[in-house]
């Protein structure tokens, strides 16, 4: 039990104490308030720092690519087919990556990884904790989404092989085509009802695909450009499928059509040159736009893109160029787990909820900000060393 006290309490929930204290007990928040007292809990004194919820990358692909390892810790892409939607991120996150603990010392307790953008259709994303050593142990939740790609990254991969896709119109009929196969053979099994007589051929690939046919899983779409992002918002419409906006880059441009298709977008990394066309557009007024707009919006790292450690940088330059303090917060707390869908568990500090809490020396939107101690389940996993 662990008894949090004096902080300036930032729930990521509406509520803000100046000086409040939180109690955790069996991996839970149990209370929030002030002046609370526990003759059982470690009393952490928070006096002039700041008590946040941890923070949630909603999308990078922390474990997937090692650090400092190249080749042999490079597990993020599978190069060889531009359809593999039953590869499982969950196989391939090595919880032993130095940069886990990164993610702890920048206040990150839970990510959304999986694979990159070099597919089409390119497998199954996890949600999880940043703390443990087996990933079945750490996980929230899996399979969390489908990924699926648009843009130049597929056209690179597979133009200079000379295969399909090697533009946007051959991903975007590849794309149509797997999607077709998957709602007939759902249709087959549906229509079977149980007998095995009846059922088609058993067919891994679109058995991976069922959970996205059937709604329970969004397609996860990269795409940096707008006509990118309105190919991902149309064949989507056109399957009846769930979908999230990923990077989103000129979604400032399209912001009115996200808008009216009612897509959640997880925008960034705005760091960085425009090391490719489509990012030439790049700007951190992104996701103040977005948000003007009425979108739901959190704000990733696309680790290693941007270290995962300076996920809360990222939002601190989003409210520099024209997002609120609340909104920045919402961005990589509470909106994140709700894209996410895990809201329930983690994202804001809340009664009943995970007891991932971080604590803050400063305001942790400003650059010289650092957690002095992270909290996930219940157990310290991260002190600073003065």
């Amino acid at each position: 039990m662990i008894l949090i006290k004096n902080g300036k309490i930032i729930t990521a929930a509406g509520l803000t104490i100046e000086k409040g204290d939180v109690l955790l007990k069996a991996g839970k928040i149990v209370e929030i308030g002030e002046n609370l007292v526990s003759v059982d809990a470690q009393v952490v004194d928070a006096i002039d720092c700041w008590v946040l919820p941890g923070f949630i990358d909603a999308h990078c692909h922390l474990g997937l690519v090692e650090h400092g390892v190249g080749f042999s810790g490079l597990d993020v892409n599978e190069k060889t087919n531009p359809i593999t939607p039953h590869l499982r991120a969950l196989d391939g996150v090595y919880p032993q990556d130095p940069c886990f603990e990164d993610a702890l010392a920048g206040g990150v307790t839970c990510v959304a990884s999986g694979p990159g953008s070099t597919n089409t259709i390119g497998g199954q994303f996890v949600v999880l904790k940043t703390y443990g050593d087996s990933i079945d142990e750490m996980v929230i939740k899996t399979p969390l989404a489908m990924k699926c790609a648009f843009g130049e990254n597929l056209k690179r991969t597979y133009g200079d092989k000379g295969k399909l896709p090697m533009t946007r119109m051959g991903n975007a009929a590849l794309l149509r085509k797997t999607l077709t196969m998957a709602k007939r053979y759902e249709e087959k099994l549906t229509a079977a009802r149980g007998d095995q007589k009846l059922e088609p051929a058993y067919d891994f690939e679109m058995e991976a695909m069922l959970p996205v046919m059937r709604k329970e899983i969004p397609l996860k779409a990269h795409a940096h450009r707008a006509d990118d992002i309105l190919t991902a918002i149309r064949v989507a419409k056109e399957f009846d499928l769930k979908l999230t906006l990923e990077h989103c880059t000129e979604g400032h441009l399209v912001a009115k059509h996200i808008k009216k298709a009612n897509v959640p977008v997880i925008t960034g990394p705005s760091f960085g040159t425009a090391g490719k066309l489509e990012l030439k557009n790049g700007t951190f007024k992104t996701p103040s736009i977005l948000v003007e707009e009425g979108i739901l919006v959190a704000i990733m790292t696309d680790h290693p893109i941007v270290p995962i450690s300076r996920l809360n940088i990222c939002a601190g330059m989003a409210k520099r160029s024209g997002l609120s303090f609340e909104d920045a917060i919402k961005a990589i707390t509470i909106n994140a787990a709700t894209i996410l869908e895990i809201e329930d568990r983690v994202g804001s500090l809340e009664v009943g909820k995970d007891a991932d809490v971080v604590i803050w020396n400063e305001n942790p939107l400003e650059l010289a900000s650092e957690p002095i101690m992270t909290i996930i389940d219940g157990e310290i996993v991260y002190e600073k060393n003065f």
